[in-house]
């Protein structure tokens, strides 16, 4: 049956792609989905108080990722991180989190931050340096991988590449694992504008490979998050042995992940999250070395993530969520801070054409039905 939506009409797919739960990891690549939080939606709480999350829903969703053989980078930008779920909240996810994936054997790493300081302000280096090293010792206290995210404290406490260095510096050396360093571009987050001491991307690249080449036995990899994939193969030609880039890049991956003759990229994605069976599906079939069969299952998905994260991209959240409303993967459209209302309706519909398409859809009857009930309370009666 025909849907109204606002861009035209459509009929939706009837059957979903064949994608069971239970397959093993992929093993030419290490692949994480970073994972969104399912807001309680009878929470009484407004956009400036502490999230109010549904704890169940949202470990239920970790369970769904690892059942497909992906790992799940916790407590990062798209688990809204600085965007509604502060660093109480985002402890306890990392603490929940770490505890099921330990009862399901499943991959996890966690995002390392300095979210608990104040948001304005200028702190000192130390105070900086402190927020980071109770963050990684909390991870560490639970047994996963620690994820260093880049930091908006930093880039206030900063006064050029030399802070940086000193401050990563001080943090490798405490780490008692190898640890993820992720650079997040400003189109993600504006507050990180000039990140390693310079908004020339070419010296700020300098610097953070320089962090890197002083510390390659605590660095495991690196995620590269500017949509530049040009960039993210420069870099990955510079890392010393054995650290691995993880693209974190929402508009190239696929390319980026079949790599070259002279390499590859692994994964930590945002849109893994809606993508999640698919993508470790065409990552199993990579493993078999069949390139043309992972780009012919990956390359039909970039339409639909370049239309989440287009501009402001930091707003892909909304659509990452929606997506896994109409899944099934939660029961209601609400997000913590109230960011549901950070897309338009027209953005959301076509969302829903993309991924319904695509087959991603485990249950197209009740996705249309949730398509057609958003649009009724938008008032689109047709």
């Amino acid at each position: 049956m025909t849907i109204h939506l606002p861009q035209g009409p459509y009929t939706p797919r009837a059957t979903p792609l064949d994608l069971a739960p239970g397959a093993a990891a992929p093993t030419s690549r290490t692949v994480f989905s970073a994972a969104h939080v399912v807001a309680d939606p009878y929470a009484d709480s407004g956009p400036d108080d502490p999230a109010a999350v549904d704890w169940e829903s949202t470990l239920a969703f970790r369970r769904h990722l690892w059942a497909h053989g992906l790992g799940v980078a916790e407590a990062m930008d798209t688990a809204q991180r600085g965007m509604g779920l502060d660093w109480a909240g985002a402890a306890e996810l990392i603490r929940r989190s770490a505890a099921e994936a330990k009862t399901v054997g499943g991959q996890i790493a966690c995002g390392v931050g300095t979210d608990q300081l104040p948001a304005g302000g200028t702190p000192t280096l130390a105070e900086v340096t402190a927020a980071y090293e109770e963050q990684l010792a909390l991870a560490e206290e639970n047994g996963v991988q620690p994820i260093l995210m880049a930091s908006r404290a930093l880039v206030r406490a900063a006064r050029g590449p030399e802070d940086y260095l000193a401050t990563y510096a001080h943090l490798l050396r405490q780490a008692s694992e190898p640890v993820i360093l992720h650079w997040l571009g400003p189109m993600f987050d504006p507050a990180l504008e000039g990140y390693w001491g310079s908004a020339d991307l070419d010296d700020a690249t300098d610097t953070f490979l320089k962090v890197i080449a002083e510390h390659p036995d605590k660095v495991d990899g690196v995620k590269i998050s500017l949509l530049d994939a040009a960039r993210e193969i420069d870099v990955r030609r510079r890392l010393p042995g054995g650290v691995r880039c993880y693209t974190g890049d929402d508009f190239n991956y696929p390319e980026l992940i079949a790599g070259d003759e002279r390499g590859f990229s692994h994964a930590l994605l945002g849109i893994f999250d809606p993508l999640g069976p698919l993508a470790a599906h065409a990552v199993r079939v990579l493993d078999t070395g069949d390139v043309d069969g992972f780009r012919a299952l990956l390359d039909p998905t970039v339409e639909l993530s370049r239309h989440l994260f287009r501009s402001p991209t930091r707003f892909y959240k909304t659509g990452v969520v929606f997506l896994a409303w109409l899944s099934g993967h939660q029961d209601h459209f609400t997000m913590v801070g109230g960011l549901q209302s950070a897309r338009s309706l027209p953005h959301l519909a076509k969302a829903y054409e993309l991924a319904d398409r695509l087959g991603l859809f485990p249950d197209p009857d009740l996705a249309e039905h949730r398509m057609r009930s958003l649009l009724t309370v938008h008032g689109g009666t047709r």
